[in-house]
């Protein structure tokens, strides 16, 4: 069935359009809806911010629990798309249409997970931060963070038939569906935060109601391009049972993905006990950070999405030359985005604050911050996308050990250790220091990858 299938099926275009050209037709949609989505995330924190310090601080310390929730739907989704994307490479039809089914189906079961965190987690979550139930604080952010994890249908729907797209090329439509949810997330916040137009204010509940409607805007998009403009994949549940061996393969990539972002929430949540030690106003300085960084990270990331289905592509196809020239151009690529950070966060990070209404606290906390954390960026383009290229050839273990490394053994000892000795403005060193040592052990397991894998691919292009 596989041969007939592949018999009727022209070559994809991650097989033979030119490298650079493909990385930008591919990544180039991605880094766009990105960038939105980014934008969407310093415009939500902007409004949240007018309505209180407090609030924003509320939703900052959501921070670890939405980070969990997106890694469980992004770990799963990277597993799905490394997984169709080589056995489209091989001209496996039918192992890709059993393994993107099997991918909806797993995020059904993310859903359901994060509908039982939200009734049974997020009380005694924000109570271990806040240490009083009487807080604006902990009241506003349990209301938003509920929200935001019992009507987490949307996001995974998003994220699954995105992945989807993304597999096959079809990295425009991944685009417009995530445009229509951001810019639906946009629109909504004013309306729904302030009571605009006769509704009523509903402060962190609307910016909550507001990021859930966004996401199932973009699931409904993303289903629907899938349905009429995917011709590579069959969606079809009819006689459907869970395949325990597709499963493991895409859990085989998607847990250490899972893994290491998961360890970003734990990673936040530590910070966010350190800093409030000092004052609350530094946890909202570290929420404003994440915030605005995400407008040059998450550039890299959809570059990294377009990036990671050809190399999976090609590694399956067996050509080493269209491997080898996607990484160079990435990181080429990768390198500018986050210079252009670098230089944002050196330069003018009293904007930056005053965007977000700084108090005067906030101000003279968060220039340091930003500053210093800032240095990291021109180190952090070499190590996303190393990871990434773990990924893409099945060895996702790799980028779950830096991970692991960078954010649990260096930053949070390294931040716990400099608050003691030298005060909050010293912790903001710990990030430079963890993604030096990121640096180095990406390099190595780069460095492994070529002699083990990349190396032993047919030298064709």
């Amino acid at each position: 069935m596989s041969s007939e299938l592949g018999t009727k099926q022209q070559e994809n275009k991650m097989g033979v359009m030119p490298v650079n050209r493909l990385l930008l037709n591919m990544s180039v949609p991605m880094m766009i809806s990105m960038l939105v989505q980014a934008l969407y995330n310093i415009v939500d924190s902007i409004f949240v911010a007018r309505v209180s310090e407090e609030a924003l601080t509320a939703v900052s310390l959501a921070f670890p629990i939405q980070t969990l929730l997106i890694a469980v739907g992004a770990g799963t989704g990277v597993g799905v798309n490394a997984l169709l994307s080589k056995t489209l490479g091989e001209k496996n039809y039918e192992t890709a249409n059993k393994t993107a089914v099997n991918g909806i189906f797993l995020a059904f079961l993310n859903f359901l997970l994060f509908v039982v965190i939200g009734l049974t987690v997020v009380k005694p979550f924000y109570f271990s931060q806040v240490k009083t139930t009487e807080s604006d604080i902990y009241s506003m952010g349990i209301q938003y963070l509920s929200i935001v994890c019992i009507c987490s249908f949307g996001v995974y729907a998003q994220f699954i038939f995105e992945k989807l797209l993304q597999s096959t090329g079809l990295t425009f439509y991944s685009m417009l569906s995530q445009l229509a949810g951001a810019v639906t997330n946009i629109v909504l916040d004013p309306i729904l935060i302030f009571g605009l137009f006769g509704l009523p204010a509903m402060g962190v509940v609307g910016a909550a109601v507001a990021t859930v409607i966004g996401q199932c805007v973009g699931a409904a998009m993303a289903i629907l391009f899938n349905l009429k403009r995917n011709k590579e994949l069959t969606i079809s549940f009819k006689g459907f049972r869970p395949n325990g061996q597709i499963i493991g393969r895409i859990y085989k990539v998607g847990v250490p993905s899972i893994i290491m972002q998961a360890i970003g929430s734990v990673m936040t949540y530590s910070m966010n006990l350190i800093l409030i030690q000092f004052t609350s106003t530094a946890t909202a300085v570290f929420g404003v950070y994440f915030k605005l960084q995400s407008f040059f990270f998450m550039p890299v990331i959809g570059l990294n999405n377009g990036m990671v289905p050809i190399i999976a592509y090609n590694y399956g196809a067996g050509k080493r030359i269209r491997i080898v020239k996607t990484i160079k151009y990435s990181m080429f690529y990768a390198f500018i985005l986050m210079f252009l950070g670098f230089l944002t966060f050196e330069l003018i990070p009293g904007v930056l604050l005053g965007m977000f209404d700084a108090s005067e606290e906030m101000l003279s906390i968060g220039i340091r911050a930003l500053r210093t954390i800032g240095v990291h960026f021109l180190i952090a383009w070499y190590c996303i996308i190393a990871g990434s290229v773990f990924q893409a050839v099945g060895n996702g273990m790799y980028s779950l050990i830096v991970s692991v490394a960078r954010q649990l053994v260096i930053l949070i000892p390294a931040a716990y250790i400099l608050a003691r000795i030298g005060g909050l403005n010293l912790v903001w060193w710990a990030f430079p220091l963890a993604e030096l040592m990121s640096l180095c052990v990406s390099t190595i397991f780069l460095i492994v990858i070529w002699k083990k894998v990349i190396s032993r691919v047919p030298n064709n292009a």
